[in-house]
């Protein structure tokens, strides 16, 4: 029997002051899906998350939570919380935040280490720490208790 853990279908999305890397979960594994520039409007940019959001028919977002490594809120986890109330305006999927400590050096080391040259990482690091963060996540629901299970 498939539970809805091995269905579902989550947004991952790091959000940055230039860009906002999303990634896409499918069951239990997460891939990068693209890097929405944030060019001028937060709006514009937060209405093309929202058309993602439909078109991948997505149950969840996850937030990613750029927490200190002390532990604390700073500046940029503030950031993370505006947008994810600003994204709320344009869609009512549920959003819930993750840490993401460390997720962006995780991803330039991982494309680093796969001989991506400095111009390919820059231009894929957002939505590879996306899907870094995200699969942190989707790591965590395991034995998390599924209680969306059918």
């Amino acid at each position: 029997m498939t539970s809805w853990s091995d269905r579902r279908r989550v947004l991952g999305i790091d959000p940055g002051t230039r860009r906002i890397g999303v990634a896409i979960g499918v069951g239990s594994v997460a891939s990068p899906l693209t890097v929405i520039e944030r060019g001028r409007s937060l709006d514009e940019a937060l209405r093309r998350l929202a058309d993602l959001i439909a078109e991948e028919e997505v149950e969840r977002v996850v937030m990613g939570l750029p927490i200190g490594l002390d532990g604390t809120e700073g500046a940029a986890a503030r950031a993370a919380r505006d947008v994810a109330r600003r994204l709320a305006r344009f869609t009512t999927v549920p959003v819930e935040f993750h840490d993401e400590r460390l997720t962006t050096v995780t991803a330039d080391r991982a494309m680093l280490a796969a001989g991506l040259r400095a111009e390919e990482r820059r231009r894929a690091v957002d939505k590879v720490a996306a899907a870094v963060m995200l699969q942190s996540w989707l790591d965590s629901q395991r034995g998390a208790g599924d209680d969306h299970a059918q």
